[in-house]
């Protein structure tokens, strides 16, 4: 093991800011990365393997620009960095810090935090629909609602549209208290969290009375012609072919639809074919349709979200062997 020649950072301030409080932020990429880090005012020594060190230096590098940026720093952006250190190209890292950035108002910036959500995010501007599939945690839904809204506060279009299906309440809606939005409101829940996060309460009720922001169950689209409009489909891998085409044909002039899903978590019965994984396969090649597909590097929650979506499809692989042989 050896050390290099010392890493030194321009202004004192902005790389205390990247150490984090008792340079919490040095000791969780000693631990992603397998080095020791030894910071004094702006300068850090790093000891280590020789590729470690690498490694680690440009995380260092990257974390220390976005800080220059005005992007705070935690141990979530010293995980996704370290995950991204073998992109050379820098776009992930460069987008976190630049245009790519999604302005939701004055108060909020949502940033791309891995190659794939920088696509995501390209895709859903440049296409009228894009689908996001992957698993839990890559960010499909928060990208898409702070792309939603950015379209929103920029007048690119004149509403948003909110929708997932209640598969849970199924048949059983009536042994539920209140009104039919009361007993939908626990599975469109995620997509108020979403909305709160990034807009003033105050204003998403007036946007909502005003029926320019819509939150609504997936029963609630038949029938209806969407123009001008940023509609989302969240859970769509819960959606029924006869759901996800009726979804699909809403689609009116000037707008735009994302549609996310992680097919690993079905809900519905299972003779019945899930519509997310239907119209993947059926809509591939359309122009202006485009897939965005997800794997679990692209994780931004807790790490072992990461472990545990890893240990499941390693179980589904030894199921899946010829000989089930799982030992």
């Amino acid at each position: 093991m050896a050390d290099e020649d010392p890493l030194v950072f321009e202004d004192n301030a902005v790389a205390q800011v990247l150490y984090g409080a008792n340079d919490r932020n040095l000791r969780a990429l000693e631990q992603e990365v397998g080095v020791t880090i030894r910071a004094r005012g702006n300068r850090i020594k790093i000891r280590g393997p020789h590729l470690e060190r690498k490694v680690a230096r440009r995380v260092l590098e990257d974390l220390y620009e976005l800080a220059a940026s005005g992007v705070s720093i935690s141990e979530s952006e010293v995980q996704q960095m370290t995950r991204m250190a073998s992109d050379t190209s820098g776009g992930p890292v460069q987008a976190m810090i630049d245009s790519q950035a999604i302005e939701v108002g004055r108060r909020k910036r949502i940033i791309p935090r891995s190659a794939n959500q920088q696509r995501y995010i390209d895709t859903i501007r440049q296409s009228d629909l894009t689908f996001g599939v992957g698993p839990a945690g890559t960010g499909k839904t928060y990208l898409a609602m702070a792309t939603a809204i950015s379209a929103l506060m920029s007048r690119e279009v004149n509403r948003i549209v909110l929708t997932r299906p209640a598969v849970e309440a199924g048949e059983r809606l009536g042994y539920l208290p209140g009104d039919l939005l009361d007993k939908v409101d626990p599975y469109l829940r995620p997509l108020y969290d979403a909305l709160y996060e990034m807009m003033d309460a105050n204003d998403v009720a007036r946007r909502m009375e005003r029926g320019i922001i819509e939150v609504a169950p997936l029963a609630f689209m038949r029938g209806r012609t969407l123009n001008d409009a940023f509609v989302i489909l969240d859970e769509a891998q819960n959606t029924t072919s006869e759901q996800m085409r009726m979804f699909l044909t809403r689609l009116g002039f000037d707008s735009k639809a994302v549609v996310n899903g992680d097919p690993t978590q079905i809900d519905i019965p299972r003779d019945s074919r899930s519509g997310l994984i239907e119209a993947v396969r059926v809509l591939d090649g359309i122009p202006g349709i485009d897939f965005v597909h997800f794997t679990q590097k692209d994780v931004v929650r807790h790490p072992l979200v990461q472990d545990i979506i890893q240990a499941y499809e390693r179980d589904e692989q030894e199921a899946a062997r010829p000989d089930g042989d799982r030992g």
